[in-house]
C-alpha cells in the first residue's frame, strides 16, 4: 500500500486551512486517511504550522512519501533533517550525541530566524501605523486652518454688517431728529 503524507483541505472559500495527514495515495484528497499528524494555516504571516514531530518522523522512517508541499513543511520543521541525521547514525557516520547536537543547533538558528521575521513584521506594521497617523494629523491640521480661515471671514463679514447697521441706525436717528426739529 503506497502511503503518502499530504494535505487535506478544509475551511471555506478563500480561507483555506489544511490538515497534514498520512493517507493511502489512492484515497481522495479530503477523504479517508490513516492518521492526522498536524495542521497548516497559510493565511497567517508567518504561516502557522502545528506538527506532531515524532509521528511524522516515524511515518517517514516507515517509508511514507511526502508531497512537495508537505516536504517543504517537514523540512521547515526539521523532520527531514532529523531523519537524515538518524540515517547517518545507523550508518555509523555520526554518534547519537553528535546528531542531537547538530539538530539542536539547527533548531536554535531556525527559531532565531522566525523570531526576527516576526519582530520585523511587527516593526513594519508599527512604522506604517505611525506614518498613517502623521498623515492624518496633517490632514486634520489643514482642515482646522481652513475652518479657522472661514470663521475669520465670517467674523469679518459680521463686523462689517454690524458697522453698516450701526451707521444706518445713526443716519436713521439723525433723519428722525431732523424731521422732529
Amino acid at each position: 500500500m503506497p502511503v503518502k503524507i499530504r494535505l487535506s483541505r478544509h475551511g471555506r472559500k478563500r480561507r483555506p486551512y489544511y490538515h497534514i495527514v498520512v493517507a493511502d495515495s489512492r484515497a481522495p484528497r479530503d477523504g479517508r486517511f490513516i492518521e492526522r499528524i498536524g495542521s497548516y494555516n497559510p493565511t497567517t504571516n508567518p504561516a502557522t504550522i502545528e506538527l506532531n514531530f515524532d509521528r511524522a518522523l516515524d511515518w517517514l522512517q516507515k517509508g511514507a512519501q511526502p508531497t512537495d508541499t508537505c516536504r517543504a513543511i517537514l523540512s521547515y520543521k526539521g523532520v527531514l533533517l532529523k531523519k537524515h541525521l538518524l540515517e547517518g547514525v545507523k550508518k555509523g557516520a555520526l554518534t547519537p550525541e553528535q546528531a542531537e547536537a547538530k539538530f539542536q543547533e539547527w533548531v536554535a538558528q531556525k527559531e532565531a530566524k522566525i523570531k526576527a521575521k516576526i519582530e520585523s513584521l511587527a516593526k513594519n506594521e508599527a512604522d506604517a501605523q505611525k506614518q498613517r497617523l502623521e498623515a492624518e494629523a496633517k490632514v486634520r491640521e489643514a482642515r482646522a486652518q481652513e475652518i479657522a480661515k472661514k470663521q475669520a471671514e465670517m467674523a469679518a463679514k459680521e463686523a462689517e454688517e454690524q458697522v453698516e447697521n450701526a451707521s444706518e441706525e445713526a443716519s436713521s436717528e439723525e433723519n428722525t431728529e431732523s424731521e422732529n426739529a
